[in-house]
């Protein structure tokens, strides 16, 4: 009896006093979730395999079994066409020329009506052929814009191109009518000095005259002022040259106009 309480321990002894309790923190919190976790993965597991499966699921499974599955014998459609002479995997029609797999099965899931579909297409295919016209006349308004853009450079361009040849004709007029003791021009726009002493003249004294050189566009400014330099002193502005005669001015002048001269 002595024997085997000294086997016992006793519990007042430093075994058991000494011992230590695993107080990390988060460490009860740590196995709580861990719990909840496995609990939760055998419930989803018990809940997959125990569920029922839908009626429009069962129809499927069947549907792509019966689909995978070859027509047999006892299949009475297959059984009038083995009669007839047809062999498995062979192409249908008199002269074999048939089509050889099945015409697929689409089943509709949906609850719209017969031609719904075909209706969605057309609706979209209207939408698309909207967006492209839409994308087409934004297209021709750009394109319009581009050149409406480009007429009004080309025609700035031939304003400062003609206001050019225009003084050029000015001075040429001044230096010619001088060399002829010409002291006047005849009109005060024929040379590029006066024309501008004469536009202050008026802007101070603001008179109306029989006749203004601002009735006159810059174009027929030009017109005049080259035919008087072809008659008056046989000179072209655009050949820059002073002719002897008329004939030699008809002859070796190829026009009038800057135009003919390009």
């Amino acid at each position: 009896m002595k024997l085997n309480m000294a086997e016992e321990e006793d519990y007042m002894s430093d075994s058991f006093i000494n011992v230590q309790e695993d107080i990390r923190p988060g460490l009860p919190m740590l196995r709580q979730i861990r719990e909840a976790r496995r609990k939760e993965e055998k419930q989803q597991k018990a809940n997959l395999k125990n569920r029922q499966k839908s009626l429009k699921e069962e129809e499927q499974e069947r549907r792509d079994i019966g689909l995978k599955n070859a027509l047999g014998c006892e299949n009475k459609g297959f059984a009038l066409l083995r009669k007839m002479g047809y062999k498995s995997g062979q192409a249908l029609g008199k002269s074999g020329d048939g089509i050889v797999e099945p015409i697929p099965l689409n089943v509709k899931t949906g609850k719209s009506g017969i031609g719904h579909e075909a209706l969605l297409k057309r609706k979209a295919e209207e939408k698309l052929e909207s967006y492209r016209r839409k994308i087409h006349m934004k297209n021709q308004a750009e394109e319009k814009v581009a050149e409406q853009f480009r007429m009004r450079l080309k025609n700035k361009q031939d304003e400062m191109k003609i206001e050019g040849d225009l003084k050029r004709s000015q001075r040429a007029c001044h230096q010619l009518d001088v060399q002829k003791n010409i002291q006047v021009p005849r009109e005060a726009w024929y040379w590029l000095k006066l024309e501008e002493e004469a536009e202050e003249e008026e802007e101070k004294e603001q008179d109306e005259d029989e006749y203004k050189s601002e009735d006159l566009s810059v174009l027929e400014k030009l017109q005049i002022l080259t035919s008087y330099l072809r008659e008056e002193h046989l000179y072209c502005i655009w050949c820059g040259t002073a002719y002897e005669d008329k004939e030699d001015l008809s002859t070796n002048c190829p026009g009038p106009t800057s135009a003919d001269h390009d």
